[in-house]
């Protein structure tokens, strides 16, 4: 199924069994790299997030499919198969069978009923690399959990840290993108890449096991810290940080601007440009230690000479003297500044082409484009996101079924 040069993982084939977000995501990544991806859809409904808008956009083919939809599913071919039906599971038993990976995130108890679980193919293919992912894990209770990012920040604790502080009133926020979702994603992408690279040694594939829960907590990083170091529980602080100061958002005449100062030459740079150069030598700011412990005294002290110019001038002046700082874009800003800045954030994937384009442009076969750079074996994209069941003829002839 792997024709040309497609990357670092040209030759892997990869079957797709997951849906909604993590699994899905995690299988784009491995497509982008190179690797060939089936992706089996139900027929009728196919992949949940099909469903997911508006925004819906014209699939090419006289239907429409989501934007969310879109957004996981490049670089695969897509086959629609009704696992009810034993013909339907004799393929996919042996696209699995002939897989170097399979993604799953089957409810408990489906992969088995299907033949689909890893102790059932791995006997007649010793070199899968298996990788399910699960809402909150496989034990009896945590597998009857739903896997759904909102529920995910939730209980894993990252709302409890996002959002106005409670005292304020403020009640938890969730982040504004499935981001448990997507840090799961990365994480099975990592661990498959490894299993791979493992087996170029012993011959053997293995399981892979991946959870949002544990993904959630593992991406607290400082914050998990604090609580399993001191016993101190963090708390939502807004966008101010709970061991670093000034690094916030800052009110200019205007509106806010972003400050992220990470040591003290920074602070002292930022005070001379504010014509306050006095204050990184006074005792209350001097360190980053004494600035958090008197935040918000110098708050008051920096608004008071921010007040004084909108943010954008400030910025200038502060970027300048190197000092990381920014105003809060929104989506098509940050688009415009990465397009500015040569990072080519967004192609047009169609079939056989894929090219660079103005990101600012509205185009329903445009695609963010995958972040990493490899000199060798670039990331490629190689096909948009299939239409349900495009391609079911093609690779039942490749299995010859």
């Amino acid at each position: 199924m792997s024709a040309g040069t497609r990357g670092a993982l040209e030759g892997i084939l990869v079957a797709d069994f997951s849906r909604v977000v993590a699994g899905p995501f995690a299988a784009m990544l491995l497509g982008d790299l190179g690797a060939d991806v089936v992706k089996v859809e139900r027929p009728g409904a196919g992949d949940d997030t099909r469903g997911f808008g508006p925004p819906f956009v014209d699939d090419g083919a006289g239907g429409t499919t989501s934007s969310y939809y879109l957004s996981v599913n490049r670089n695969k071919k897509g086959v629609a198969w009704d696992l009810a039906v034993p013909e339907a599971r004799e393929k996919a038993r042996r696209l699995a069978e002939r897989a170097d990976v399979l993604i799953e995130n089957f409810k408990p108890g489906s992969a088995t009923r299907l033949g689909l679980s890893y102790e059932q193919l791995s006997e007649a293919n010793p070199g899968l690399v298996y990788c399910s992912v699960s809402g909150f894990g496989w034990g009896e209770e945590g597998s009857r959990l739903p896997g759904y990012d909102f529920l995910a920040q939730a209980v894993g604790g990252l709302m409890s840290i996002t959002g106005d502080p409670p005292e304020t009133g403020g009640e938890p926020r969730k982040v504004g993108v499935a981001v448990v979702d997507v840090l799961t994603a990365l994480f099975a992408a990592n661990a498959i890449t490894a299993a791979l690279y493992e087996r170029r040694t012993s011959g053997l594939g293995q399981r892979v096991r991946v959870d949002l829960l544990s993904s959630s907590l593992a991406a607290l990083i400082n914050q998990a810290s604090t609580y399993l170091t001191s016993g101190r529980v963090p708390r939502a602080m807004a966008n101010r940080h709970p061991s670093i100061a000034p690094y916030e958002t800052l009110a200019a005449a205007d509106r806010a601007l972003v400050v992220a100062v990470g040591n003290d030459g920074q602070f002292a740079s930022f005070t001379r440009v504010i014509g306050r150069g006095e204050l990184a030598s006074d005792p209350r700011f001097s360190t980053n230690k004494a600035r958090v412990t008197n935040r918000e005294e110098m708050v008051a002290v920096l608004e008071a000479c921010l007040s004084a110019r909108p943010a954008a001038e400030w910025v200038e002046g502060l970027q300048r003297a190197g000092v990381p700082s920014g105003v809060v874009n929104d989506i098509s800003e940050a688009f415009a500044l990465a397009e500015r800045l040569g990072l080519s954030p967004s192609v047009e994937v169609s079939e056989g082409s894929a090219r660079a384009h103005v990101a600012a442009r509205t185009d329903p076969s445009a695609q963010v484009s995958n972040p990493i750079g490899l000199s060798r074996t670039p990331v490629s994209y190689r096909l948009p996101p299939p239409r349900l069941g495009q391609h079911s003829a093609e690779v039942e002839a490749d299995l010859e079924v």
